[in-house]
């Protein structure tokens, strides 16, 4: 590691799991912070699925959301990448002395807005303001809890032949980040932001594959919104060190024509591109087609696609079928291709 921090550490790409698994994992270790999920599940008289983000992103307003909504998505996601129904947020803000209170208030509607969308209470926060100059406007930090809905058996039971199904085009968030920051975005570009909650497409996801469970495992194998380092990276996260491979295939990934576009304009791959309203899952090939039904009837999930399988070659690695038929290596995003977007 570095003498200092970076702002590759961030990236959630290496550099952020080398942070993770050689830093905060041997200073805390615990069974639920060893599965390194979105969230955790809590013992109780009731399993509650407990989990945290903090949020950074610039610039605070972008096309689709702002920080406040994307703060509220963003944790709700998290704990319904869990198996979890989201309940309660926490809230705290850190402002930069001399943050406009017009913005603040946008922010908070934004917040408040989302959180009823998303049918979650916010319960407890704090606010802190720091001098001008130290914070760059507003950091947002939440928690969020909520109850268990399904026992997800996580990345282990992952077998192949499995299939991998995304809910929605890939990338627009990262992009949309991207060129609003570059000032390349025009006010009449349909390019914006997939941040939405993700808790009635989890649960019809789930709901619907419940009744397709086998007698070892859950039909659904694993959840996950592909944020930071985007559905190539996410993936990777599933093979590591697993003897098994996932192959995707380039031309069932559905990704919008403005962020192809957008793309080529930043020199960026779609694939490594942050998604703030979108989930992964791997699921058994019996229930995929039931599975797609019941997205594709969910506002957000119109254009949920099978865009892989699990195979057997080339264990650990994640694998790109390109319409031509050869097949390259798609790595763990490396460096910090967009640094601050959450």
């Amino acid at each position: 590691m570095n003498d200092r921090i970076t702002l590759d550490y961030g990236s959630g790409g290496l550099k952020t799991s080398e942070l993770i698994e050689s830093l905060l994992v041997p200073a805390f270790d615990n069974p639920a912070l060893s599965q390194l999920g979105d969230g955790a599940l809590l013992e109780g008289s009731k399993k509650l699925v407990f989990s945290t983000d903090s949020f950074v992103v610039s610039p605070w307003n972008f096309p689709g959301g702002d920080i406040g909504k994307l703060s509220v998505c963003g944790t709700v996601n998290d704990v319904c990448m869990a198996g979890g129904i989201p309940k309660y947020l926490s809230l705290s803000f850190i402002l930069e002395e001399g943050f406009l209170f017009s913005d603040l208030r946008q922010i908070i509607a934004s917040i408040a807005e989302e959180a009823r969308n998303a049918g979650v209470s916010i319960v407890t926060g704090d606010t802190k303001v720091v001098d001008a100059g130290k914070g760059d406007g507003i950091y947002i930090n939440t928690a969020g809890i909520g109850f268990q809905r399904t026992d997800l058996p996580g990345k282990a039971a992952i077998r192949p032949g499995d299939d991998v199904i995304v809910s929605g085009t890939v990338g627009c968030h990262g992009a949309a980040i991207m060129m609003a920051r570059s000032g390349l975005l025009s006010e009449d570009s349909p390019l914006r932001s997939d941040c939405m909650p993700l808790h009635r497409l989890s649960a019809a996801a789930l709901d619907t594959a419940s009744s397709d469970a086998d007698s070892e495992s859950g039909a659904v194998r694993i959840l996950r919104d592909p944020t930071r380092g985007g559905v190539a990276t996410t993936l990777n996260e599933f093979t590591e060190g697993l003897p098994f491979s996932i192959e995707l295939r380039e031309n069932d990934v559905p990704i919008e024509p403005a962020v192809d576009a957008a793309c080529d304009m930043l020199g960026l791959d779609p694939l490594y591109c942050a998604c703030e309203g979108r989930m992964l899952l791997v699921c058994d090939p019996s229930a995929t087609e039931n599975i797609l039904e019941a997205l594709h009837n969910v506002p957000g999930g119109e254009n949920a696609a099978r865009i892989g399988t699990v195979t057997e070659e080339m264990p650990g690695k994640v694998l790109l079928k390109t319409p031509i038929g050869g097949r390259r290596i798609l790595s763990k995003l490396t460096g910090i291709q967009l640094p601050r977007i959450c």
